[in-house]
């Protein structure tokens, strides 16, 4: 029984670990995402500055979630990512480039604009591969004697690449909220035009994958329609609604904070409803929480380490945040 709970105890941390990726890279992958369509220039400058203090321990999160995966459910490390590679590497090789365009842009002038467009196609090709191959584990893995069964390109199809979409333009409005919280004057009156148009986006592509996902596998369907899991299904979408109503009366009235809270909002609800649908199964339809966990002395043994690591990153974190908070001064800079 112990064993058992150790499993899920170590599945709700790596659970928190991804969405705490997801909501913080997020805006600053949303960043990246929106840079062509604002001038070249200072207010490029400007949104870069907005995210440069953090996005590096952001990334953090990543590292948490992949490795405590790895360590606590190898069966799922060992048979999700043969069915993932393609999204993964790309997603990768993406975050390498986003990572080199934030250093290298700030020393050339002249080759600028080649790191502009690394910036944005790295942001752009990393989240649509997350979304891709979140897309892929929903629609499920096929796994036959604890190993992958299924071919090269079963990750790609309409279903995971609408999901793709729905992420790119849901870390937009993330990017889009974050810049109109954190900036002012022009970036500030641009980025709240582009709330407005990655809102109703977001808001009509996570209609269209929640419709889609019921008949995507039989377990999702009887999920979300049979008592008492179906309550779900009528609290989340009216929390969803809140949280945009938040959003535009924040966008309408100038409360700047407003509009980011309610788009992180909108995400952790999404993420809650992907987690009610999968319970327990940790790959939907093949593997469940229990049946992947490493043996009990490496639970307990793990387990300390996060213990200890867990508080520090959400401290440094907090206080990296705190120290950055408010309006980015137009004409100073992080760099």
């Amino acid at each position: 029984m112990f064993e058992l709970d150790l499993a899920f105890i170590w599945a709700a941390l790596i659970a928190f670990a991804v969405l705490a990726y997801v909501i913080l890279d997020g805006f600053d992958l949303g960043v990246g995402i929106l840079f062509p369509f604002f001038p070249a220039g200072k207010q490029r400058d400007l949104m870069m500055n907005s995210v440069a203090p953090v996005w590096d321990g952001n990334e953090t999160w990543l590292v948490l979630g992949g490795g405590g995966l790895m360590a606590v459910f190898p069966l799922v490390y060992a048979t999700v990512l043969p069915a993932l590679y393609v999204p993964i590497i790309a997603m990768l090789l993406g975050l390498v480039f986003r990572g080199v365009a934030f250093e290298y842009r700030w020393r050339t002038h002249r080759g600028r604009w080649v790191w502009d467009i690394a910036f944005f196609f790295g942001s752009l090709v990393a989240s649509l591969a997350q979304g891709i191959a979140l897309g892929a584990l929903v629609q499920g893995i096929a796994i036959e004697n604890r190993e992958y069964a299924g071919g090269w390109w079963d990750w790609l199809t309409p279903f995971s690449v609408v999901t793709g979409l729905a992420l790119v333009v849901g870390y937009a409005l993330l990017g889009a909220t974050w810049l109109n919280m954190k900036t002012t004057d022009e970036v500030r009156d641009r980025a709240r035009s582009f709330a407005w148009f990655t809102m109703l986006g977001t808001l009509a592509l996570i209609g269209v994958v929640s419709l889609w996902t019921p008949f995507v596998d039989a377990i999702y369907f009887e999920r979300w329609f049979r008592f008492p899991t179906m309550i779900f299904s009528i609290v989340v979408p009216l929390a969803i609604l809140f949280c945009v109503w938040i959003m535009w009366q924040g966008l309408q009235q100038e409360r700047d904070a407003w509009p980011f809270l309610a788009a992180l909002g909108i995400f952790i609800l999404c993420y809650g409803g992907i987690g009610i649908s999968f319970y327990p199964y940790i790959v939907p339809g093949s593997l469940t929480i229990e049946e992947a966990a490493a043996p009990e002395s490496s639970l307990k043994f793990l387990l300390v380490g996060a213990v200890i690591l867990i508080p520090m990153i959400l401290a440094y974190t907090a206080y990296a945040y705190w120290v950055f908070r408010g309006k980015i001064d137009p004409e100073s800079g992080y760099h």
